[in-house]
């Protein structure tokens, strides 16, 4: 960064934020709960730079565990050399819970009015994880060490997105699983530069295909104004607002318009 070697990428992170919106990442709603975990995860580093490591040291923590869990059932170690992967195991299990549920209680109210806005109504994250205790790990211990492998923890939580009482992976058509992840981008955003005081870099592919007149310019409206933000599209006419640089990108070549 500015011809300076970063230690990690996370100094980058906390430098300038960038949020990204591409078609795939509806799986962020309609995948499974690890996608989930990893979007809300990233989220966590966004807004509270100062425990951006958690999911990093938990993940080591539970590795070290695993592999020590495979070393017993193989008859390699002892219970013994269990313990102090087991304390970490739930020491920075319970860290990463709690900063999950901060994380999720700033976001909640920001996406449900970003939803409202966009006409999905009655959206929220849920989050109803406990924090792992050493008893609950040691009460595992026999099926750990049958399978190889921490059978509780937050690597195992699941996240919901819904609107009402509906869950959108299950129960939402992909238009609304659309609204939900583009909501939910739009309320970090406001997060960050509430936060921060710097808006976050919006990088919106392909965003408007499935958006009708009226959601565009309601995120033309949202977007404009505050910080950059780069949206494609296949057609110029599909933007809802006069954009303060237009590129045409065709055969190879880029031209400003």
């Amino acid at each position: 960064m500015n011809g300076a070697q970063l230690r990690a990428a996370e100094q980058l992170r906390s430098t300038i934020s960038t949020l990204v919106f591409t078609p795939d990442r509806l799986a962020v709603v309609k995948g499974g709960p690890v996608v989930r975990r990893a979007y809300f995860d990233r989220a966590l580093g966004r807004l509270a730079p100062a425990r951006a490591t958690l999911p990093a040291e938990y993940g080591a923590a539970l590795a070290q565990r695993n592999a020590a869990l495979r070393r017993i059932s193989l008859g390699l170690s002892s219970a013994e050399a269990l313990v102090p992967w087991t304390e970490q195991v739930a020491e920075t299990g319970a860290a990463l819970v709690d900063a999950r549920r901060e994380t999720l209680r700033l976001l909640s109210p920001a996406f449900a009015e970003r939803a409202d806005e966009l006409g999905l109504e009655g959206c929220a994250v849920v989050y109803e994880a406990d924090p792992p205790t050493v008893e609950m790990l040691e009460a595992r211990y026999t099926r750990d060490v049958d399978r190889g492998w921490t059978g509780v923890g937050p690597h195992l939580d699941e996240i919901g997105i819904v609107a009402g009482e509906r869950d959108l992976r299950t129960f939402g058509s992909q238009g609304e699983q659309r609204l939900a992840v583009l909501s939910l981008l739009l309320a970090e955003a406001d997060l960050i530069d509430d936060r921060t005081g710097t808006p976050p870099l919006l990088l919106l592919d392909d965003v408007l295909s499935e958006l009708d007149p009226t959601r565009r310019r309601i995120l033309a409206a949202r977007i404009g104004g505050r910080g950059q933000a780069l949206v494609t599209s296949t057609s110029a006419g599909a933007l809802p607002t006069e954009p303060t640089q237009l590129l045409e990108v065709s055969s190879g070549s880029v031209i400003a318009r």
